[in-house]
């Protein structure tokens, strides 16, 4: 990579976490970790009693699913930090960042790493939006599509259910809905008759969805209170559809953001066409990486965090490759403003021989390995969903995913008699890699 070379910042939004992704830099006691973490731990301990590092940065990081069950203010907090601190990593090594878009909740990192707040009011911009959404968002959830726009809003007209919106529009085939969960599962149902394929995207609310207008208004009232500062970098909103303004009445379009829709796919197509051909991601994973390359095959997408991390020598650029053909049950997309996002990443790296992981980590490292073979987002993985019927995997394919299973985790052998299809979830796989190298 020219360190030189100007970049699009993209910052995800909720389903870029990975445990531990920060923890040997904060171990080490690396400066812009340090200065980022620490300083969202003074305002969580004045707002909550509580701190993210203790959580985040544990001998045994929580899975996306425990965070979300255990420590959901923590999770988003721990979301808007890794993107935060990644920007001024990559800054410390020569790569200029020249505009910044965020997705969905990423646009709070976004407006950080642009200038216009500093880190401690965004990390309490993050706690006053957690706290509005538990007052006055109604229950709810996200269906992810493959479909682009056009097929969602079409399938809408036709369901006509009061509460369910189009939500989230990302690079090629793929869309979000919001609504109840109710209406969501008619939706579904559609859709499936219809032959569109479907993914349920955890996520405790509906957002971008009307229902969250008055959540809006509180955020409103709550961001009123923070100043705003001139914009070092420029920053595009793929929810406004234009970029921050000096001037701009951040509290007003922050309130804004839970109830419009993400054009995704159309800010990437605008900056393609204004010659943009290089992306970077700002966070966990290569969610927003690979729509770019999805969309785009001639542009430059990487996510360099981890390789930041683990590698003293110069950020290494990931080669653009062309679309992978996906599978038809589910539709590979992140999460947009919940848990999700979600999201494929790189194959995990072998474990050494005789170590054995916890757990937790088996688990994180099995959805990471399923979500690169399968094309899915990480958060759809879950302990418990159905591998042969809600996701598709076939005996053929489970065996091909245990034998690198087995290599990964430098597994024995299975026992006479083993039937592959006998671990029908993750959970099942999960277990049964722990109990072997156990």
């Amino acid at each position: 990579m020219n360190l030189g070379q100007t970049q699009v910042g993209l910052v995800p939004g909720q389903g870029a976490y990975r445990p531990g992704t920060l923890a040997v830099p904060w171990v080490r006691g690396d400066e812009p970790v340090h200065e980022v973490f620490e300083t969202i731990d003074e305002v969580y301990r004045a707002r909550a009693g509580r701190t993210v590092s203790s959580v985040v940065f544990a001998a045994e990081a929580p899975s996306m699913e425990e965070m979300l069950a255990r420590h959901p203010d923590e999770l988003q907090l721990a979301i808007y930090g890794v993107s935060v601190t990644a920007h001024r990593m990559l800054a410390a090594r020569g790569t200029v960042v020249d505009l910044l878009v965020g997705h969905s909740f990423g646009e709070i990192a976004a407006l950080v790493a642009g200038g216009a707040y500093s880190v401690a009011d965004g990390a309490s911009l993050v706690c006053d939006r957690n706290e509005v959404l538990r007052s006055h968002a109604p229950e709810g959830g996200l269906l992810a599509l493959r479909c682009g726009r056009a097929k969602s809003e079409l399938l809408l007209s036709l369901l006509d259910l009061p509460d369910l919106t189009f939500a989230v529009d990302n690079a090629g085939e793929q869309s979000v809905l919001s609504g109840p969960a109710a209406q969501l599962a008619t939706a579904r149902a559609v859709a499936d008759a219809l032959g569109i394929g479907t993914a349920a995207i955890s996520s405790a609310y509906g957002f971008h969805n009307h229902n969250l207008v008055p959540a809006g208004r509180a955020l409103t009232a709550k961001a009123a209170e923070y100043k705003s500062g001139a914009f070092d970098t420029p920053v595009f909103s793929p929810i406004l559809g234009r970029h921050y303004r000096d001037g701009d009445d951040l509290a007003m379009l922050l309130g804004l953001h839970l109830s419009h829709p993400v054009l995704f796919r159309e800010t990437l197509s605008g900056l393609y066409a204004q010659g943009r051909r290089s992306f970077t991601e700002l966070g966990a994973g290569e969610t927003l990486t690979k729509l770019v390359r999805t969309a785009f095959p001639l542009a430059s997408a990487m996510s360099p965090l981890m390789e930041l991390i683990s590698t003293a020598g110069p950020l290494v650029e990931t080669a653009p490759t062309a679309p992978v053909p996906r599978p038809q049950q589910l539709v590979p997309i992140p999460a947009p403003a919940a848990a999700p996002a979600q999201e494929t990443v790189r194959a995990p790296a072998l474990v050494a021989a005789g170590s054995i992981p916890a757990r937790g980590e088996v688990f994180s490292r099995l959805q990471e390995l399923y979500a690169e073979a399968l094309e899915y987002p990480v958060e759809v993985l879950t302990e418990d969903a159905a591998l042969e019927a809600d996701l598709g995997v076939d005996s053929m394919r489970q065996t091909e995913l245990l034998t690198k299973a087995r290599q990964i985790f430098d597994l024995p052998a299975p026992a006479p008699g083993f039937r592959s299809t006998d671990l029908d979830t993750l959970a099942k796989v999960t277990d049964y890699v722990t109990n072997s190298r156990g």
